[in-house]
Protein backbone atom coordinates (compact mmCIF):
# COMPACT_ATOMS: atom_id res chain seq x y z
CA UNK A 1 0.00 0.00 0.00
CA UNK A 2 1.92 2.81 -1.22
CA UNK A 3 2.57 5.54 -3.92
CA UNK A 4 4.45 3.89 -6.44
CA UNK A 5 8.29 3.55 -7.87
CA UNK A 6 7.45 6.15 -10.90
CA UNK A 7 8.24 8.80 -8.53
CA UNK A 8 11.54 8.07 -8.88
CA UNK A 9 11.35 11.46 -11.24
CA UNK A 10 10.95 13.17 -7.80
CA UNK A 11 13.83 12.14 -6.16
CA UNK A 12 17.20 9.53 -6.05
CA UNK A 13 16.30 7.58 -3.96
CA UNK A 14 13.06 5.34 -4.49
CA UNK A 15 10.87 3.84 -1.57
CA UNK A 16 9.59 -0.37 -1.63
CA UNK A 17 5.97 -0.23 -2.36
CA UNK A 18 3.64 0.34 -0.35
CA UNK A 19 3.40 0.99 -1.20
CA UNK A 20 1.96 0.24 -2.55
CA UNK A 21 0.85 1.15 -4.62
CA UNK A 22 0.74 1.14 -2.55
CA UNK A 23 4.29 3.44 -0.92
CA UNK A 24 6.58 6.01 4.45
CA UNK A 25 8.00 7.86 6.57
CA UNK A 26 11.75 7.55 6.77
CA UNK A 27 14.08 5.02 4.47
CA UNK A 28 13.11 2.35 6.67
CA UNK A 29 9.40 2.86 6.95
CA UNK A 30 9.07 3.61 3.68
CA UNK A 31 10.81 0.57 2.11
CA UNK A 32 8.50 -2.04 4.85
CA UNK A 33 5.38 -0.19 4.74
CA UNK A 34 3.70 0.62 1.48
CA UNK A 35 4.19 -1.30 -0.10
CA UNK A 36 1.45 -0.03 -0.01
CA UNK A 37 -1.20 1.34 1.00
CA UNK A 38 0.32 2.11 -2.20
CA UNK A 39 1.59 2.02 -2.03
CA UNK A 40 3.10 4.23 -0.83
CA UNK A 41 5.75 5.95 -2.29
CA UNK A 42 8.29 7.41 0.13
CA UNK A 43 12.47 7.91 -0.80
CA UNK A 44 15.38 8.75 1.20
CA UNK A 45 15.87 12.80 1.00
CA UNK A 46 18.43 14.45 -1.39
CA UNK A 47 21.57 15.50 -1.14
CA UNK A 48 21.57 18.74 0.51
CA UNK A 49 18.24 18.86 1.16
CA UNK A 50 17.11 20.39 5.17
CA UNK A 51 15.82 17.55 7.37
CA UNK A 52 13.23 17.02 9.54
CA UNK A 53 15.62 18.31 12.36
CA UNK A 54 16.58 21.51 10.81
CA UNK A 55 13.12 22.54 10.01
CA UNK A 56 10.26 22.81 11.74
CA UNK A 57 7.26 20.78 10.97
CA UNK A 58 3.84 22.24 10.64
CA UNK A 59 1.48 22.18 12.89
CA UNK A 60 -1.07 19.70 12.38
CA UNK A 61 1.28 16.70 10.47
CA UNK A 62 1.60 12.95 11.60
CA UNK A 63 5.31 12.02 12.26
CA UNK A 64 8.69 13.27 12.70
CA UNK A 65 10.20 12.65 9.78
CA UNK A 66 10.58 14.95 6.65
CA UNK A 67 7.39 15.08 5.06
CA UNK A 68 8.96 16.02 1.63
CA UNK A 69 7.76 12.68 -0.23
CA UNK A 70 5.65 11.10 1.49
CA UNK A 71 3.59 13.78 4.01
CA UNK A 72 0.14 13.47 1.98
CA UNK A 73 0.42 10.01 2.18
CA UNK A 74 1.00 9.44 5.78
CA UNK A 75 -1.45 12.51 6.76
CA UNK A 76 -4.28 10.45 4.55
CA UNK A 77 -3.51 6.75 6.28
CA UNK A 78 -3.48 8.13 9.45
CA UNK A 79 -6.86 10.30 9.35
CA UNK A 80 -8.33 7.09 7.52
CA UNK A 81 -7.77 4.84 10.36
CA UNK A 82 -8.21 6.65 13.18
CA UNK A 83 -11.70 7.26 11.64
CA UNK A 84 -12.12 3.78 10.44
CA UNK A 85 -11.94 2.84 14.28
CA UNK A 86 -13.80 5.84 16.05
CA UNK A 87 -11.83 8.18 16.13
CA UNK A 88 -12.15 11.74 15.66
CA UNK A 89 -9.03 13.51 14.35
CA UNK A 90 -7.63 16.68 15.23
CA UNK A 91 -9.12 19.39 13.25
CA UNK A 92 -5.88 20.96 12.45
CA UNK A 93 -4.88 17.50 10.99
CA UNK A 94 -7.65 17.43 8.86
CA UNK A 95 -6.78 21.37 7.84
CA UNK A 96 -3.56 20.42 6.99
CA UNK A 97 -4.25 18.22 4.79
CA UNK A 98 -6.70 19.72 3.01
CA UNK A 99 -4.88 22.93 2.83
CA UNK A 100 -2.09 20.68 0.39
CA UNK A 101 -4.41 20.40 -2.22
CA UNK A 102 -3.24 22.21 -5.66
CA UNK A 103 -6.35 24.67 -7.57
CA UNK A 104 -6.47 21.91 -10.26
CA UNK A 105 -7.99 19.19 -7.72
CA UNK A 106 -4.23 17.28 -7.46
CA UNK A 107 -2.32 16.93 -4.61
CA UNK A 108 1.40 16.89 -4.48
CA UNK A 109 3.55 14.99 -1.85
CA UNK A 110 4.32 18.21 -0.17
CA UNK A 111 3.99 21.74 0.14
CA UNK A 112 5.80 23.41 2.61
CA UNK A 113 3.84 26.61 1.46
CA UNK A 114 0.56 25.84 0.89
CA UNK A 115 -1.08 29.71 0.76
CA UNK A 116 1.01 29.90 -2.44
CA UNK A 117 -0.41 28.13 -5.79
CA UNK A 118 1.05 25.00 -6.94
CA UNK A 119 3.69 25.92 -9.51
CA UNK A 120 3.02 24.47 -13.03
CA UNK A 121 6.14 21.82 -12.86
CA UNK A 122 5.09 20.43 -8.84
CA UNK A 123 4.57 16.90 -9.19
CA UNK A 124 1.64 16.27 -8.99
CA UNK A 125 1.06 12.33 -7.61
CA UNK A 126 -2.10 10.18 -8.44
CA UNK A 127 -1.11 8.02 -5.35
CA UNK A 128 -0.99 10.79 -3.01
CA UNK A 129 -4.50 12.42 -4.32
CA UNK A 130 -5.99 9.04 -4.51
CA UNK A 131 -4.99 8.54 -0.24
CA UNK A 132 -6.13 12.07 0.29
CA UNK A 133 -9.68 11.14 -1.24
CA UNK A 134 -9.84 8.13 0.46
CA UNK A 135 -9.31 9.77 3.62
CA UNK A 136 -11.74 13.08 3.27
CA UNK A 137 -14.51 10.95 1.39
CA UNK A 138 -14.55 9.20 4.75
CA UNK A 139 -14.35 12.18 7.13
CA UNK A 140 -17.26 13.80 5.43
CA UNK A 141 -17.80 17.47 4.75
CA UNK A 142 -15.14 17.94 2.08
CA UNK A 143 -17.18 17.23 -0.94
CA UNK A 144 -15.95 19.88 -2.94
CA UNK A 145 -12.14 18.46 -2.63
CA UNK A 146 -12.84 15.44 -3.16
CA UNK A 147 -14.95 15.71 -6.66
CA UNK A 148 -11.88 18.48 -7.56
CA UNK A 149 -9.35 15.57 -6.78
CA UNK A 150 -11.65 12.65 -8.48
CA UNK A 151 -12.01 15.22 -11.66
CA UNK A 152 -8.20 15.55 -11.70
CA UNK A 153 -7.72 11.74 -11.34
CA UNK A 154 -10.16 11.09 -14.04
CA UNK A 155 -7.96 13.12 -16.59
CA UNK A 156 -5.01 11.86 -16.15
CA UNK A 157 -6.00 8.52 -16.65
CA UNK A 158 -4.09 6.33 -19.35
CA UNK A 159 -5.97 5.22 -22.32
CA UNK A 160 -5.34 1.59 -21.46
CA UNK A 161 -7.65 2.50 -18.30
CA UNK A 162 -4.41 2.52 -15.72
CA UNK A 163 -2.33 5.41 -14.08
CA UNK A 164 0.82 5.77 -13.03
CA UNK A 165 2.02 7.93 -10.26
CA UNK A 166 3.56 10.84 -12.31
CA UNK A 167 1.05 11.72 -14.68
CA UNK A 168 1.71 10.62 -18.47
CA UNK A 169 4.43 7.41 -17.49
CA UNK A 170 3.09 4.14 -18.48
CA UNK A 171 1.06 2.35 -15.39
CA UNK A 172 1.33 0.40 -12.94
CA UNK A 173 -0.71 -2.34 -10.57
CA UNK A 174 -0.30 -0.13 -7.43
CA UNK A 175 -1.27 3.29 -8.63
CA UNK A 176 -4.43 1.78 -10.43
CA UNK A 177 -5.39 -0.13 -7.70
CA UNK A 178 -5.40 3.05 -5.26
CA UNK A 179 -6.88 5.17 -7.62
CA UNK A 180 -9.77 2.52 -8.17
CA UNK A 181 -10.20 1.98 -3.83
CA UNK A 182 -10.08 6.75 -4.05
CA UNK A 183 -12.99 6.17 -7.03
CA UNK A 184 -15.21 3.79 -4.96
CA UNK A 185 -14.87 5.60 -1.71
CA UNK A 186 -15.88 8.99 -3.62
CA UNK A 187 -18.91 7.39 -4.29
CA UNK A 188 -17.70 6.57 -7.83
CA UNK A 189 -18.34 3.38 -9.96
CA UNK A 190 -14.99 2.40 -11.34
CA UNK A 191 -16.47 0.45 -14.23
CA UNK A 192 -18.04 3.62 -15.37
CA UNK A 193 -14.70 5.41 -15.72
CA UNK A 194 -13.52 5.08 -18.93
CA UNK A 195 -10.35 6.75 -20.91
CA UNK A 196 -10.21 8.26 -23.91
CA UNK A 197 -10.27 4.16 -25.48
CA UNK A 198 -12.75 3.56 -23.49
CA UNK A 199 -10.91 1.15 -20.98
CA UNK A 200 -12.29 1.38 -17.47
CA UNK A 201 -9.65 1.14 -14.50
CA UNK A 202 -10.06 -2.69 -14.43
CA UNK A 203 -9.47 -3.57 -17.79
CA UNK A 204 -6.11 -1.62 -17.13
CA UNK A 205 -5.45 -3.48 -14.03
CA UNK A 206 -6.03 -6.22 -15.91
CA UNK A 207 -2.94 -5.69 -17.83
CA UNK A 208 -0.93 -6.37 -15.29
CA UNK A 209 -2.24 -9.96 -14.38
CA UNK A 210 -0.08 -12.66 -15.33
CA UNK A 211 -2.37 -15.52 -14.98
CA UNK A 212 -1.04 -18.37 -16.32
CA UNK A 213 2.03 -17.28 -17.65
CA UNK A 214 5.17 -18.03 -16.63
CA UNK A 215 6.05 -20.62 -14.07
CA UNK A 216 3.64 -22.28 -11.90
CA UNK A 217 4.15 -21.08 -8.55
CA UNK A 218 3.64 -17.40 -10.51
CA UNK A 219 0.60 -18.48 -12.01
CA UNK A 220 -2.21 -15.82 -10.45
CA UNK A 221 -0.14 -13.30 -9.22
CA UNK A 222 0.37 -9.38 -10.78
CA UNK A 223 3.37 -7.59 -11.84
CA UNK A 224 3.98 -4.09 -11.17
CA UNK A 225 4.49 -3.25 -14.51
CA UNK A 226 4.12 -4.36 -18.19
CA UNK A 227 7.83 -3.37 -18.86
CA UNK A 228 10.12 -6.60 -17.28
CA UNK A 229 6.86 -8.53 -16.19
CA UNK A 230 7.55 -10.27 -13.24
CA UNK A 231 5.68 -12.07 -10.47
CA UNK A 232 5.55 -9.07 -7.59
CA UNK A 233 4.05 -9.57 -4.20
CA UNK A 234 3.32 -5.92 -3.63
CA UNK A 235 1.78 -5.55 -6.63
CA UNK A 236 -0.52 -8.57 -6.30
CA UNK A 237 -1.53 -7.44 -2.79
CA UNK A 238 -2.62 -3.80 -4.32
CA UNK A 239 -4.04 -5.51 -7.60
CA UNK A 240 -5.69 -8.65 -5.41
CA UNK A 241 -8.06 -5.67 -3.33
CA UNK A 242 -7.93 -3.07 -5.93
CA UNK A 243 -9.62 -5.16 -8.80
CA UNK A 244 -12.17 -5.80 -6.51
CA UNK A 245 -13.15 -2.21 -6.20
CA UNK A 246 -11.91 -1.74 -2.57
CA UNK A 247 -9.79 0.59 -1.12
CA UNK A 248 -7.77 1.19 1.97
CA UNK A 249 -10.80 0.78 3.95
CA UNK A 250 -12.05 -3.53 4.26
CA UNK A 251 -14.81 -4.67 5.83
CA UNK A 252 -14.26 -6.74 8.13
CA UNK A 253 -13.73 -11.00 6.14
CA UNK A 254 -17.23 -12.52 6.21
CA UNK A 255 -17.46 -16.49 5.61
CA UNK A 256 -14.34 -18.23 4.38
CA UNK A 257 -13.90 -18.78 1.07
CA UNK A 258 -11.37 -20.74 -0.47
CA UNK A 259 -8.71 -19.56 -2.07
CA UNK A 260 -8.28 -21.11 -5.52
CA UNK A 261 -5.37 -20.58 -8.31
CA UNK A 262 -5.93 -20.25 -11.74
CA UNK A 263 -6.72 -23.25 -13.70
CA UNK A 264 -4.22 -22.88 -16.56
CA UNK A 265 -3.51 -25.34 -19.43
CA UNK A 266 -0.50 -25.44 -21.87
CA UNK A 267 0.12 -21.45 -19.98
CA UNK A 268 -3.25 -19.91 -20.34
CA UNK A 269 -6.33 -19.57 -18.75
CA UNK A 270 -8.19 -22.87 -18.89
CA UNK A 271 -12.11 -20.91 -18.72
CA UNK A 272 -12.41 -19.88 -22.17
CA UNK A 273 -13.02 -15.92 -22.21
CA UNK A 274 -12.24 -12.91 -20.55
CA UNK A 275 -11.36 -13.43 -16.59
CA UNK A 276 -13.41 -11.61 -14.14
CA UNK A 277 -12.30 -9.53 -11.28
CA UNK A 278 -13.50 -11.89 -9.00
CA UNK A 279 -11.47 -14.89 -10.72
CA UNK A 280 -8.60 -12.04 -10.94
CA UNK A 281 -8.24 -11.09 -6.84
CA UNK A 282 -8.75 -14.97 -6.35
CA UNK A 283 -6.01 -16.00 -8.04
CA UNK A 284 -3.97 -13.26 -6.73
CA UNK A 285 -4.66 -14.56 -3.48
CA UNK A 286 -3.75 -18.12 -3.96
CA UNK A 287 -0.38 -16.72 -5.26
CA UNK A 288 0.14 -14.48 -1.72
CA UNK A 289 -0.77 -17.47 -0.03
CA UNK A 290 1.98 -19.80 -1.67
CA UNK A 291 4.57 -16.61 -1.32
CA UNK A 292 4.21 -17.08 2.26
CA UNK A 293 7.35 -18.21 4.38
CA UNK A 294 7.57 -22.03 4.96
CA UNK A 295 5.61 -21.59 8.01
CA UNK A 296 2.52 -19.44 6.34
CA UNK A 297 3.66 -16.48 8.47
CA UNK A 298 5.31 -13.59 6.54
CA UNK A 299 5.96 -12.16 3.17
CA UNK A 300 9.91 -12.06 2.74
CA UNK A 301 11.66 -9.41 1.06
CA UNK A 302 15.48 -9.49 0.22
CA UNK A 303 18.18 -6.90 -0.41
CA UNK A 304 20.41 -7.97 -3.51
CA UNK A 305 23.18 -9.72 -1.57
CA UNK A 306 21.38 -9.99 1.32
CA UNK A 307 19.49 -12.78 2.86
CA UNK A 308 15.86 -12.49 2.71
CA UNK A 309 14.16 -11.00 5.76
CA UNK A 310 10.41 -10.63 6.56
CA UNK A 311 8.82 -8.02 5.08
CA UNK A 312 5.94 -6.47 8.00
CA UNK A 313 4.56 -4.21 5.11
CA UNK A 314 3.73 -6.11 2.36
CA UNK A 315 2.18 -8.99 5.24
CA UNK A 316 0.05 -6.29 6.03
CA UNK A 317 -1.08 -5.79 2.92
CA UNK A 318 -1.42 -9.26 1.77
CA UNK A 319 -3.62 -9.89 5.29
CA UNK A 320 -5.92 -6.86 4.11
CA UNK A 321 -5.88 -8.40 0.32
CA UNK A 322 -7.18 -12.00 1.87
CA UNK A 323 -9.67 -10.34 3.75
CA UNK A 324 -11.20 -8.49 0.72
CA UNK A 325 -11.68 -11.87 -0.84
CA UNK A 326 -13.27 -13.33 2.03
CA UNK A 327 -10.28 -15.36 2.55
CA UNK A 328 -9.95 -15.04 6.23
CA UNK A 329 -8.93 -18.34 7.11
CA UNK A 330 -5.84 -17.54 5.04
CA UNK A 331 -5.50 -14.58 6.73
CA UNK A 332 -4.97 -16.09 10.44
CA UNK A 333 -1.39 -17.19 10.34
CA UNK A 334 0.06 -13.97 9.10
CA UNK A 335 -2.64 -11.69 10.90
CA UNK A 336 -0.83 -13.53 14.07
CA UNK A 337 2.60 -13.20 13.22
CA UNK A 338 2.12 -9.54 12.69
CA UNK A 339 0.03 -9.42 16.55
CA UNK A 340 3.92 -11.01 17.67
CA UNK A 341 6.13 -9.21 15.52
CA UNK A 342 4.65 -5.67 14.13
CA UNK A 343 5.24 -3.25 16.68
CA UNK A 344 8.96 -2.50 17.08
CA UNK A 345 8.40 -1.87 13.36
CA UNK A 346 6.16 0.65 13.62
CA UNK A 347 6.95 2.31 16.24
CA UNK A 348 9.81 3.19 14.24
CA UNK A 349 8.44 3.48 11.18
CA UNK A 350 5.38 6.24 11.96
CA UNK A 351 1.68 6.49 11.68
CA UNK A 352 1.45 4.92 8.35
CA UNK A 353 2.83 1.97 9.93
CA UNK A 354 0.57 2.33 12.46
CA UNK A 355 -2.11 2.90 10.51
CA UNK A 356 -1.49 0.27 8.43
CA UNK A 357 -1.79 -2.34 10.86
CA UNK A 358 -5.02 -0.59 12.31
CA UNK A 359 -6.90 -1.55 9.04
CA UNK A 360 -5.23 -4.94 8.79
CA UNK A 361 -6.69 -5.48 12.31
CA UNK A 362 -10.03 -4.09 10.74
CA UNK A 363 -10.32 -6.07 7.66
CA UNK A 364 -9.62 -9.23 9.65
CA UNK A 365 -12.44 -8.34 12.34
CA UNK A 366 -9.23 -7.81 14.98
CA UNK A 367 -9.05 -5.73 18.10
CA UNK A 368 -6.69 -3.08 17.25
CA UNK A 369 -6.73 -1.53 20.58
CA UNK A 370 -5.40 -5.04 21.75
CA UNK A 371 -2.78 -5.88 19.12
CA UNK A 372 -0.58 -8.59 20.11
CA UNK A 373 -0.77 -6.53 23.37
CA UNK A 374 -0.32 -3.40 21.82
CA UNK A 375 -2.94 -0.17 21.41
CA UNK A 376 -2.38 0.57 18.31
CA UNK A 377 -5.38 3.22 18.23
CA UNK A 378 -3.20 4.84 21.20
CA UNK A 379 0.14 4.52 19.85
CA UNK A 380 -1.06 6.22 16.53
CA UNK A 381 -2.65 8.82 17.86
CA UNK A 382 0.54 10.02 19.98
CA UNK A 383 2.13 10.35 16.71
CA UNK A 384 -0.04 13.57 15.63
CA UNK A 385 -2.33 16.54 17.30
CA UNK A 386 -4.48 15.27 20.44
CA UNK A 387 -7.51 13.92 18.26
CA UNK A 388 -11.48 15.67 19.14
CA UNK A 389 -12.68 12.68 20.67
CA UNK A 390 -11.56 9.18 21.13
CA UNK A 391 -14.13 5.92 21.90
CA UNK A 392 -12.86 2.79 23.05
CA UNK A 393 -10.26 1.12 25.80
CA UNK A 394 -6.57 1.99 25.91
CA UNK A 395 -4.06 -0.58 26.51
CA UNK A 396 -0.59 0.72 25.72
CA UNK A 397 0.82 3.98 25.54
CA UNK A 398 3.24 4.60 22.23
CA UNK A 399 6.03 6.36 23.82
CA UNK A 400 7.71 3.05 24.91
CA UNK A 401 11.00 1.82 25.01
CA UNK A 402 12.92 0.54 21.17
CA UNK A 403 14.16 -2.34 23.56
CA UNK A 404 13.50 -6.13 22.42
CA UNK A 405 13.77 -5.10 18.31
CA UNK A 406 14.26 -8.29 16.67
CA UNK A 407 17.39 -8.70 14.81
CA UNK A 408 15.73 -8.78 11.26
CA UNK A 409 14.39 -5.31 11.81
CA UNK A 410 17.94 -3.86 12.65
CA UNK A 411 19.34 -5.61 9.95
CA UNK A 412 16.36 -4.36 7.23
CA UNK A 413 17.66 -1.01 8.24
CA UNK A 414 20.95 -1.37 7.86
CA UNK A 415 20.65 -2.85 4.23
CA UNK A 416 18.17 -0.43 3.28
CA UNK A 417 20.58 2.72 4.55
CA UNK A 418 23.34 0.32 2.34
CA UNK A 419 21.51 -0.17 -0.68
CA UNK A 420 18.14 1.99 -1.17
CA UNK A 421 18.03 2.38 -5.09
CA UNK A 422 18.17 -1.34 -5.02
CA UNK A 423 14.55 -1.45 -3.76
CA UNK A 424 13.09 -0.17 -7.34
CA UNK A 425 14.76 -2.03 -9.68
CA UNK A 426 14.36 -4.97 -7.58
CA UNK A 427 10.61 -3.87 -7.83
CA UNK A 428 10.28 -3.49 -10.99
CA UNK A 429 12.15 -7.09 -11.86
CA UNK A 430 9.43 -8.51 -9.58
CA UNK A 431 11.82 -9.21 -6.51
CA UNK A 432 9.37 -10.71 -4.60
Amino acid sequence: MAPTASLAQQAPAPHSGAPLARCAATALAAALVLGAAAAPAAYAAAPGSPSAAAKKLPDGLYGTKDPQYDGVWRQSLALLAQHTVGVRPAASGVRWLVGQQCADGAFTAYRAEPGKPCAAKAMRDTNQTAAAVQALAALGGHGDAVAKAVGWLKSVQNDDGSWSSMPGSPGDANSTSVVIGALAAAGQKPASVTSKKHKTPYDGLLTFRLGCAGKEDAHGAFTFQLKGAAPNADATAAAATGVLGKGFVVAPAGPHAPVTPPACKDGKDEKAGKVSPAQAADGGAAYLVAQLDKNGQHLLSAMPGAKPQPDVGNTADAVVALAAGGHGAEARRPLAWLQKNAANWARQSGPAAYAQLVLAAHATGSDPRSFGGTDLVTALNATGPEPAAVSGAHVQDAKDDDGGIPWWIIGVGLAFGAGLGFLLSGRKRGGR
